[in-house]
């Protein structure tokens, strides 16, 4: 049967929906970036939705379907309106991935001194993880290369009442 057959995908679940979208983007040779770059978002936005934590709008869709040459023809079917990304429930904490237990690290080392700062600097609150953006990006360092990530979300202040 051929790949691109809507009826091979109508009764997958959203994971494995989602698993067979990740290795049909590498099949085609696509990183995170040149899907951004099509559909005019933000790779690390992308790349959420590739792991069911953003929902991606009717426009993205659709732009999704002639990236992936017809082989996302069920889209709609699975992360149509009626679909609502359940965030945060991916992994175990702490995780067990090596990648993912140093952001872990990061945060349990870091995090007391970054909440503490962000005090100092606009007060009693929050920063946003729903008005946010967040970059990764590549830096050349002649004593190794590193990871450069950016989180970006709007202060949210405590209200009294």
């Amino acid at each position: 049967m051929d790949r691109d057959s809507s009826s091979l995908h109508k009764n997958l679940t959203q994971e494995e929906y989602l698993e067979y979208l990740r290795a049909t983007k590498n099949e085609l040779k696509l990183s995170f970036a040149d899907i951004a770059e099509k559909l005019g978002r933000d790779e690390l936005y992308v790349a959420a939705f590739f792991f069911g934590q953003a929902k991606p709008d009717k426009n993205d869709r659709s732009k999704l379907q002639e990236i992936f040459q017809g082989k996302a023809n069920n889209i709609d079917q699975y992360f149509g309106d009626h679909y609502y990304p359940s965030r945060g429930d991916l992994d175990p904490v702490p995780p067990k991935d090596p990648v993912l237990y140093r952001l872990y690290e990061a945060i349990m080392v870091y995090g007391r001194p970054i909440q503490s700062i962000i005090q100092e600097k606009f007060g009693d609150g929050i920063m946003s993880a729903i008005d946010f953006r967040g970059h990764v990006e590549k830096v050349e360092d002649p004593k190794g290369d590193r990871v450069k990530i950016t989180f970006d979300g709007k202060f949210l202040p405590y209200r009294r009442w």
